[in-house]
């Protein structure tokens, strides 16, 4: 493994002559077409810069709400990108990645024995991700995770992480405990944080959606999370804490 690469369910080491092999995906990205979030780029932008860096699958996850602008899925299919209709929706003060989903079934999603009953009925072409579990700030399910757990096919590990501040110590321990794997995610507001954090699986036979979540299931699969740098941590926690919210009341304010 690269020194930016975590540990992961099922790793492998990494080999110079089968890095053409694998595929670069990441499962958690906002867009400004968010109805609940002020974000700065388009999800154009978000596929030139993910065609420039060798990414090869993507899901756009607006809060509870599924993007589905059918010029873009034609664009990044074009581009050889896989784009995986998707939506991070907050169940009772928890969020959850669900991929492959309609806007009609995300609207009927308000607890998580609806989530149970969707995933009952849909089966492996779903796939539900906990997005930063154990972080303190928005959504982050916590402990309530362990009485959850069966609702999710996989924990993320967080881009957020820094030296002793790592709340992703917990989410790796609850994914060896229960089988789960991680996936490392940008969870991307802004541009330039697209790129550096992802998961790598080996590239599947055709590049389906159900080829995908086959091979998020088995493994083997690499995540990529750098620590932030000391000047990137702080620029993050003034974008989180303050320009962020401000950003949010600011165009929320005016509608």
């Amino acid at each position: 493994m690269s020194r930016n690469t975590q540990p992961s369910h099922k790793a492998t080491a990494r080999h110079a002559t089968d890095e053409e092999d694998w595929i670069k995906i990441d499962l958690h990205i906002h867009t400004l077409d968010d109805p609940k979030d002020a974000v700065d780029f388009s999800a154009h932008q978000l596929l030139e810069r993910a065609l420039s860096f060798g990414f090869r699958v993507l899901a756009i996850t607006l809060h509870d709400a599924v993007f589905d602008r059918k010029e873009v899925f034609a664009d990044a299919a074009a581009m050889g990108i896989l784009l995986i209709p998707a939506a991070e929706v907050r169940l009772l003060g928890a969020d959850v990645i669900v991929l492959n989903v309609t806007a009609e079934e995300i609207a009927q999603l308000k607890n998580f024995d609806d989530l149970r009953r969707l995933r009952s009925r849909r089966g492996n072409s779903i796939y539900t991700i906990a997005p930063h579990p154990f972080y303190i700030f928005g959504g982050s399910i916590g402990s309530r995770l362990l009485a959850e757990i069966d609702c999710f096919d996989a924990i993320e590990f967080c881009h957020f992480h820094i030296g002793l501040f790592n709340p992703n110590r917990r989410a790796q321990k609850m994914a060896a405990r229960f089988g789960k794997p991680l996936i490392a995610t940008s969870d991307a507001h802004r541009l330039h944080a697209f790129g550096r954090h992802y998961t790598s699986m080996p590239m599947p036979p055709a590049l389906t959606v159900e080829n995908v979540f086959a091979g998020l299931r088995s493994g083997p699969l690499r995540l990529t999370s750098p620590p932030s740098s000391m000047p990137d941590f702080v620029s993050a926690i003034y974008f989180v804490f303050l320009k962020h919210p401000f950003q949010v009341r600011r165009r929320f304010g005016r509608m």
